[in-house]
């Protein structure tokens, strides 16, 4: 057994505790500590609470509304957290990073002012950033109401997808945790390629802004006084001879 999987049968087994002792309330904590600790996974809890509604021991109903309101407590908690640290706080910090303008955050801030809402409510199907994606929320200060509208609603879907999914596959729940995991390789396939195309561009820009900076060489066909260098090996007289 890999160290991966010790780790994902411990929370599977921390999990199923919780819900046969709590039943619906215990999914939703368990979900609302999954936003704060991104690396206790969704994909293993969400269907596991429908495999445990399937087996009678938790209202299938009662899964889908506490996961999702767990997901708004831990939702709430990032958004607090953004909004304490402080945007003058995030853009010292980010400027004093290899590579990163103020132009670049400014211009993050103008797309968020503009799509924060649909930011928030599709990044709840997107592995990873679905936790984070509240953080910028809290930093901009998004209206409290827009945010909770947009968080509840793709985490109403993301939450009941998977407890479905794991309702109807039974004691094969765990298959939606494979299929999860590759998209969420693909996930940071995709970030991993953007990351590095940006640090390629970058680089390539600052070396072409150098170059416009320090202009072109000595060489050609100037003296020091600005005058046309001798061309051929001939001799260069002067009109005030």
């Amino acid at each position: 057994m890999t160290t991966t999987e010790g780790v994902l049968g411990q929370i599977t087994d921390w999990a199923t505790s919780l819900m046969e002792t709590m039943g619906g309330p215990g999914a939703g904590l368990a979900i609302a500590l999954e936003n704060l600790f991104p690396p206790i996974p969704s994909e293993v809890i969400l269907p596991l609470a429908g495999f445990t509604a399937g087996q009678g021991k938790m209202n299938l109903f009662s899964a889908i509304i506490w996961t999702t309101a767990g997901s708004l407590v831990g939702a709430v908690a990032l958004y607090y957290i953004g909004m304490v640290m402080g945007r003058d706080r995030i853009v010292r910090l980010a400027v004093k990073l290899p590579l990163i303008k103020l132009s670049d955050i400014e211009k993050t801030e103008a797309w968020f002012g503009k799509h924060g809402g649909k930011a928030v409510f599709f990044g709840r199907f997107i592995p990873i950033f679905r936790s984070f994606i509240s953080i910028p929320a809290g930093l901009e200060k998004m209206a409290m109401p827009k945010f909770l509208l947009y968080t509840a609603g793709g985490s109403l879907i993301w939450n009941s997808i998977f407890i479905l999914l794991g309702y109807k596959l039974g004691e094969h729940w765990e298959v939606v945790e494979e299929y999860v995991g590759a998209y969420s390789k693909g996930v940071i396939a995709v970030v991993l390629i953007a990351v590095v195309v940006f640090v390629v561009l970058r680089i390539r820009s600052m070396r072409r802004d150098r170059g416009e900076e320090e202009g072109p060489g000595d060489g050609g066909g100037d003296d020091a006084t600005g005058g046309p260098q001798p061309q051929g090996g001939g001799v260069y007289r002067s009109r005030n001879v």
